[in-house]
């Protein structure tokens, strides 16, 4: 079985606490993710899995932005996900350089409006490891849509966090019917 580390929106708008629309960073720090997110890249390096970083972000001038998303709406009125942006960057500790590649996609999803599933698809992938913030939606979206998809979906419920603790407990509670939540030692454990 081949497998891929997906890390999912770990930049600063979403998970410093810079960032603009950051509401999840403090459960980002208190859940230590990044150190976390940086252990699971290691770990993939080490196995020869790839592993892909995807982060969300709009076009300069915004002419990608869904303008009637709730969640993205007003993101060029505050000034927010506009690619090239520090707001876009990955948070200053996560170790970016061990990804083997790294994706934009325009909305919650990894998979829409991105060459993710090409990549996967053209190197054997079957199996993909999801972290990433917000579990309540980058998370969930891609899990469902991977599931979907016909991948065997793992949560690496350690390197992921949302808004509040809840909210990350609920949505890996919901996505156990479709997908194996995972430690790092486990994870450490897969072939």
């Amino acid at each position: 079985m081949t497998t891929a580390f997906i890390g999912l929106d770990y930049i600063v708008d979403i998970t410093h606490p810079s960032g603009r629309m950051a509401a999840a960073a403090q459960q980002v720090i208190d859940r230590d993710v990044i150190a976390k997110a940086n252990h699971a890249l290691a770990i993939a390096r080490r196995k020869g899995w790839l592993s892909v970083l995807v982060k969300v972000g709009f076009d300069k001038g915004y002419p990608n932005l869904p303008r009637h998303s709730r969640l993205f709406g007003k993101a060029k009125e505050m000034g927010v996900l506009e690619i090239g942006s520090p707001g876009t960057e990955f948070h200053p500790v996560l170790e970016s350089a061990l990804a083997d590649m790294v994706l934009v996609k325009p909305r919650v999803n990894a998979f829409h409006g991105t060459g993710l599933e090409p990549a996967l698809r053209a190197r054997g992938v079957t199996r993909v490891v999801l972290a990433g913030v917000s579990t309540a939606m980058a998370i969930q979206s891609a899990a469902r849509d991977a599931h979907d998809r016909d991948f065997e979906v793992l949560i690496l419920e350690e390197a992921c966090a949302a808004a509040t603790l809840a909210d990350h407990v609920d949505s890996i509670r919901l996505l156990g019917s479709i997908a194996s939540v995972v430690t790092l030692e486990q994870l450490a454990q897969l072939d």
